[in-house]
């Protein structure tokens, strides 16, 4: 009887300290990204992917205290990913749209955001109407209209390429509609390569990626033109991406960014990767 006794108490302890150690595992949070918006994600040579936005996941997740786990999703098929429950969140550059809001819901963002005009410098754009200034998208409608115009007028005709999806895509649409014709890519090495081989005449793209293109040998003949785009269609800034009942997991990681801004990381990892200041 006391050995039977003595084993059952082994066996309760045993399940005891199994349940202690489950319950000590941190939990995992699979947070998706494209994979291929440098210097936001990317892969590595080493097929690993890098960049502002991986480093700042790990930061995120270890403030939270869960284990970080990143995989790369096309672009295009992240929100439906999302929503299908194939990971926990989006971090790929993705502004903070009312369309998307619809669909899924956004932590505070983590980052500005703000896009312009790739062109050749020596080119019928390399002077385009604006360079230098900035128009906010969400200001005085006459105002911004009277900004866009000679833009639209430069631009009649041009074949303007920018990434699907997106919203520099939704400028396009927005305000180049029956002025320029539209094409869309996947990537954005694709619309890159398409330029460099004179099948577009310009590109609209975040202007953070628009310095990793330059900051590139091939492109030592081009620059961004005209002015540089905020608000409207942009949107609010670059935030994380979570399903819309998941409302726990976006108060750690609006916990876990306001933390990362207090004490400069965000800041930090910017001028790392970005080159550009958030302040």
């Amino acid at each position: 009887m006391k050995r039977h006794l003595i084993a059952a108490a082994t066996a309760i302890a045993a399940v005891a300290l199994g349940a202690t150690a489950v319950l000590a595992e941190p939990a995992t949070v699979t947070i998706a990204t494209e994979g291929a918006y440098e210097p936001w994600n990317f892969m590595g040579p080493d097929g690993t992917i890098k960049g502002f936005e991986v480093d700042l996941a790990n930061d995120l997740c270890a403030r939270m205290k869960v284990e970080c786990k990143i995989v790369a999703q096309d672009w295009d098929g992240l929100i439906p990913a999302l929503t299908a429950k194939k990971f926990d969140a989006i971090m790929a550059s993705m502004i903070v749209t009312e369309k998307r809001l619809k669909v899924i819901a956004f932590s505070e963002p983590y980052a500005p955001t703000s896009a312009g005009i790739l062109a050749e410098k020596a080119g019928p754009l390399g002077d385009l109407p604006g360079t230098g200034t900035t128009v906010d998208l969400g200001g005085d409608p006459a105002a911004v209209e009277a900004a866009l115009a000679p833009l639209q007028t430069a631009l009649a005709g041009k074949l303007v390429g920018a990434q699907v999806s997106t919203a520099n895509a939704g400028f396009v649409d927005t305000y180049l509609a029956g002025v320029a014709e539209k094409r869309e890519y996947k990537t954005v090495e694709q619309h890159d390569l398409d330029i460099l081989a004179g099948r577009l005449d310009a590109i609209v793209e975040q202007t953070t990626a628009i310095g990793n293109t330059l900051s590139k040998p091939d492109f030592a003949g081009y620059a961004q033109v005209g002015p540089t785009f905020v608000g409207g269609v942009f949107g609010k800034g670059i935030a994380v991406g979570l399903r819309r009942d998941d409302t726990e997991l976006k108060a750690k990681f609006d916990a876990a960014i306001a933390a990362a801004k207090a004490d400069g990381t965000i800041e930090r990892l910017a001028e790392q990767w970005l080159k550009v200041s958030f302040q």
